[in-house]
Formats: C-alpha cells, sequence, structure tokens
C-alpha cells in the first residue's frame, strides 16, 4: 500500500514491472478506480508524467487520487479477470459498470433423476444453465418447440431418489399431465429419460445433429416394426427440427464453438454485439449498451465486455473472432480479426447489428423532439456547431442607386422567427451604395449595443451576401473583440453557397435539407423586413418632398395625415371632411388645392 499524496510520485518509481492491478483511492479512502496492466510501473506513471495530453476526465481522476494499492499476477489474462472481479464487487466511480445478466431469463434442466426443464431469471436451482435469452419471447418459443419434441415431465416439485424410494412421489401424482410419462412411478426408465434430457441439451447448445440423429433412429425403428403411427409421429418431430434450423441463421455448417464480437463506439458511448455460432448456426445474440468513463480504447473496453459475457453465457468456445484487435491474450484461445471468407463474414454481420443496436438506443433515449428543434440540430450538425443554434440574427442590405439606404436585422428563436426582437437601420455613416460599409456598420451597431445593454449573444450570426458581405461583418466583430466567439457565415443567392470567414471554398448543403431551407427562411425574411422598411423611408422620402414645404406642414401634421390615410397623393375633395377634423380648414383647403395643382400638371406633361 501505497499512502500520502505527497510521497506518490516518488513510491511510483518503487512499482514492479510486472502484470498487474493498480487501485486508486481519493482522500476518503473511497475506491474510485481499478485498472490492469501488463507493466504496473509503465502503467501507473503515464497518469503523472504528462498530465496535459490526458483527456479531462482522466485528468480529473488524477487530481482526485490520494494514494493507490496494486496486486501482482502472473499474466495480463489473470489481471483482466481480477480487474473485472474488483470492479464487479466495488463499482468504482471512474469504471465503465457493465450490465450483468440478472434481468435475462435461463433454461435450466434440473440436476435430478428424472430433470426439470423451464425458464428461471434466477441461478439457484441445481442444473445446468442455458442462456442468457436476450427475449421471452425467443425462449418461449425454444420451451414450445421442446414441449413438442419431447415428453419431459412438468411437475413442480423437486424429485430425488430418497423422495422415489420411500414413496413420497405420490404426493406429486396429480401432477403427471400432459407430455410426462410418469417416470418417477416406473412407467419410464431412467436412461430412456436420459436419451431425451442429452437431446434436449444438443438443442440448447444449437447442436441439432444429436436430436435429428435420435427422431431419425426412432423413426426407422419404429417403422421395421410395422408401427406406423409411430414412426409417423418421430418423422413429424424431425420435421419440427428441421424447420427450426431452417428459420436460424447458418453461416457456414464447417464452424463450430466461434465466439463473435463487434465494438462500435462514439465519443460518449460502446455499444457491442455478440454471436455464439455453434455447428455453423448463430444460436445465442446479446447486445451491451457502455457508457465510456475516461478515454478507453474499443480495444480495453472489448476484452473486459467479452469476460463477462462470455461468463454469462458460459462460454467455453476456443475460438474469438472481433473486428478490434485484442490487447491481451486469453491462455487457450485463438483470438483474431479475418480479413476474408466467412468469419469475415460473420465479424461484418456482429458490426452491422452493433450500429443498428446504437440507433435504437440512441432512438429510446431521445425524447420526441419538436420540428423545429430537429431542424436545428441538423442545422448544428451541418455546419459543425458546437452549440445548437436556437439564436441566430440574419443581417441585409436595402438601397436604390445608393438613394435611402436602410439594413434590417431579423431574429429567429428556437428555430422560428421572433418579431419583436426585429430591428431597422438607417445607414448613417456611409456615402452612395457601398455595401461592404454598410455592412460593417449594420453590425458593429448592432453587437456594440448588445454589450452595452448586456442582452445575450446569438449563437449564429447569417450575412446576406458572398464573401464581400462576410468580411465587412467579420470586421465589425473583430473591432468590438467579438470575432470568435460567434459562428457567422454568409449565404451567397446565386447557388446557396455558404462561405465561412477565413475559407475560401464554399459549403453547400443539400438543397433539400431542412437547415438549408431554414437558413433560406433567415435571408428572406431578412430581405422581406428591409425592403418595407426601404419602401416606406421612400415613400416618406416623396412625401416629405411634396408636402413639408407648404406653410403649417411639418413632420406631426404629415403624421397625423398618414395615420388615417396612409396615402396623402391620393386624397380628393371626398376626404375635405375627415380632414378637416383633423387638420382645419385651412390647411385642408390648400392641402386639397395643392394636390389637385399636382394631378394637372402631371395631366398636361
Amino acid at each position: 500500500m501505497i499512502a500520502n499524496r505527497e510521497e506518490l510520485k516518488e513510491s511510483i518509481k518503487r512499482l514492479p514491472e510486472e502484470p498487474g492491478v493498480y487501485r486508486y483511492f481519493n482522500i476518503e479512502n473511497e475506491l474510485i478506480y481499478v485498472g490492469k496492466a501488463k507493466n504496473l510501473k509503465k502503467r501507473v506513471t503515464s497518469y503523472f508524467t504528462n498530465k496535459h495530453a490526458l483527456e479531462r476526465k482522466t485528468r480529473r481522476l488524477v487530481s482526485l487520487i490520494s494514494r493507490l494499492e496494486f496486486t501482482v499476477v502472473n499474466t495480463e489474462y489473470d489481471a483482466l479477470l481480477l480487474e473485472n472481479s474488483l470492479i464487479k464487487q466495488h463499482q468504482p466511480r471512474y469504471n465503465i459498470l457493465l450490465r450483468d445478466d440478472k434481468t435475462y431469463p435461463f433454461v435450466v434442466i434440473t440436476k435430478e433423476p428424472f430433470p426439470r426443464v423451464f425458464a428461471t431469471r434466477r441461478r439457484v436451482t441445481p442444473g445446468q444453465y442455458y442462456g442468457p435469452y436476450a427475449s421471452v419471447k425467443m425462449i418461449n418459443t425454444m420451451l414450445e418447440l421442446l414441449k413438442k419434441l419431447f415428453q419431459i415431465r412438468n411437475c413442480r416439485l423437486p424429485l430425488t431418489e430418497a423422495t422415489i424410494a420411500d414413496g413420497k412421489w405420490k404426493v406429486c401424482l396429480e401432477y403427471h399431465i400432459g407430455n410426462c410419462k410418469g417416470g418417477c412411478v416406473g412407467k419410464e426408465s431412467k436412461s430412456e429419460y436420459r436419451t431425451q434430457i442429452e437431446a434436449v441439451a444438443s438443442i440448447l447448445k444449437g447442436n441439432l445433429a444429436t436430436p435429428k440423429n435420435y427422431f431419425r433412429e426412432q423413426m426407422m425403428h419404429h417403422a421395421s416394426l410395422m408401427e406406423y403411427e409411430k414412426a409417423q409421429k418421430a418423422k413429424e418431430k424431425l420435421d419440427l427440427i428441421e424447420n427450426y434450423q431452417a428459420k436460424s441463421l447458418i453461416v457456414n455448417t464447417n464452424l463450430n464453438d466461434i465466439d463473435v464480437f463487434a465494438i462500435h463506439s462514439t465519443e460518449e458511448r460502446a455499444y457491442i454485439n455478440y454471436f455464439n455460432v455453434v455447428f455453423g448456426s448463430i444460436v445465442n445474440v446479446f447486445n451491451l449498451d457502455i457508457r465510456k468513463k475516461l478515454n478507453e480504447s474499443d480495444a480495453e473496453i472489448l476484452a473486459s465486455a467479452a469476460v463477462n459475457i462470455r461468463e454469462m453465457f458460459n462460454s467455453q468456445n476456443k475460438e474469438i473472432i472481433s473486428n478490434t484487435p485484442w490487447e491481451i491474450e486469453i491462455p487457450g484461445t485463438n483470438i483474431s480479426v479475418p480479413q476474408i471468407g466467412d468469419k469475415k463474414k460473420l465479424v461484418d454481420l456482429a458490426m452491422k447489428n452493433a450500429m443498428f443496436y446504437r440507433k435504437e438506443r440512441m432512438q429510446e433515449k431521445t425524447p420526441k423532439q419538436k420540428p423545429s428543434m430537429r431542424v436545428l440540430l441538423q442545422l448544428k450538425a451541418d455546419l459543425k456547431l458546437k452549440e445548437i443554434p436556437d439564436h441566430i440574427e440574419c443581417f441585409d442590405n436595402s438601397n436604390i442607386q445608393g438613394t435611402n439606404a436602410v439594413a434590417a436585422m431579423v431574429c429567429f428563436k428556437n428555430g422560428a422567427p421572433s418579431k419583436k426582437d426585429y430591428r431597422h437601420y438607417n445607414i448613417q455613416t456611409v456615402e452612395g451604395p457601398d455595401d461592404f460599409a454598410s455592412m460593417r456598420e449594420i453590425v458593429g451597431r448592432r453587437y456594440k449595443r448588445v454589450l452595452e445593454e448586456e442582452l445575450p449573444l446569438p449563437k449564429l450570426i447569417v450575412i446576406d451576401g458572398g464573401k464581400g458581405q462576410l468580411g465587412a461583418a467579420v470586421e465589425a466583430l473583430k473591432e468590438l473583440n467579438l470575432y470568435g466567439q460567434i459562428p457567422i457565415l454568409g449565404i451567397a443567392k446565386r447557388l446557396e453557397e455558404l462561405y465561412y470567414p477565413e475559407d475560401p471554398l464554399p459549403l453547400y448543403i443539400n438543397k433539400k435539407s431542412e437547415s438549408l431551407k431554414l437558413i433560406q427562411f433567415l435571408r428572406d425574411e431578412a430581405h422581406r423586413f428591409g425592403i418595407t422598411h426601404h419602401r416606406n423611408k421612400r415613400s416618406k422620402s416623396a412625401l416629405h418632398s411634396t408636402i413639408t414645404d407648404l406653410p403649417g406642414f411639418g413632420d406631426a401634421t404629415l403624421a397625423k395625415i398618414m395615420k388615417q390615410f396612409k396615402a396623402v397623393s391620393k386624397l380628393n375633395e371626398g376626404d375635405r371632411p375627415a380632414l378637416q377634423a383633423i387638420i382645419g380648414e385651412k390647411r385642408t383647403d390648400t392641402l386639397l388645392q395643392h394636390l389637385a395643382e399636382k394631378r394637372k400638371s402631371k395631366a398636361s406633361e
């Protein structure tokens, strides 16, 4: 045992260069991690020599270590077994915790003079266990087949030699129903019953040759004695086995007693698929979902999981094939990664199942999402964003030959327009039609105010325009020290190209993609909002040049008229009463006379 954090590094130097298991404890003397090593000294030293190269979770583990213990073993495989046992016993917080088999059903052949065969989830009855089975439906199908094939006792009471000898068998006489012949009352010999049980065991192991030979011999025997009804029953049972075998996946009858593993992993989880192949048939299938705790490699995870799975299925197979090379050797067992042939096809099939299992588990764990959230997640993936862009702001410029230059910013939250956050901008510092300078001005004004008022920053900025407009917006962000804090991109209209800053090559998203449609919606909404503002400003400018030069007509009077009539140029004598109510009789006469003269002048041109 090594104690005291201050002495830890110095003591590690004295660790043996032997296979073994090490255990890390925190300051509360709580076991927080168990690990195995081919070389204890090298492995433990690696945690402390270059901490910056470690993953964040591993650095956190190292910071908590107060002391360690170690155990030397003979081989790395022994270290794996000891590590596995200690993890199950203590469940340290930084170790992968593999699910045990307590929730899976088995089929048991009891250890009795006349054994019973039934399904159980608890391994308490003495006997031989087969499984576990991944589904209740599978195990019920198996038991139904056995019931049709063999006459096995189905009484619930345990039966021993003493029970039969002292006559206690009479207690269970009433249970001799259905298939049961009543062996305990002398209606069937132990040898005859044992032959059936051996055939049952062969089927449970996946070896169908033994029961097929059994029923074929029964059929021929009864036929030779001209017991045709019994021969027909034996034939029907032979057909049942062959039909059952036809439903099994036959890979190659020359392949026997092979464990097949495949692992498919992501950054956070690993998904393992296991096949047990007996006489060319896949007889057991098992999936495992593992949450990673540290930066475990696929080889490490697979080795630990395989030990548990083989123990669960009581597998003694001497051949293991997988899609990932193992870092350890199992004595007497050949471990390989096949590259061609039927074994390679088996591994590919296991990998395919592991990937389907991952998809299935992801669907189970992911709650049903609103369509808008689905689109945002797709957008996050397409644009390689670090966060879900649930707050997006889009900018657009509007001007006609440099006149009445305006700009607009629209805001989308949770994938939908947030119109209360829309903003109009009148260009203040730019003379003439300069889209780049205008974009730089409005982006700078927008986020300067956001910073001053301590408002939340968007998760994504979209610029309507190509590399020029995008570059101008980036300059504005740099002046505010915001560049790099907010993802920003430009969308060019011609081919719907997306541009990132400092990247000369555009990004193309599938034209049917929901994420591209969202960006287009943002762009179109910013354009619509900007054009509306531009038209209003242009109309107001034209109106000013027409009316505000008249005596007694200022902005306040003009606003009153616009509020009531919307379009001043269309006013006529029919509107006199309403106009007088707003601006009085004298100014009404002046306005109507002015408009009439304008119309007359326009008509004479």
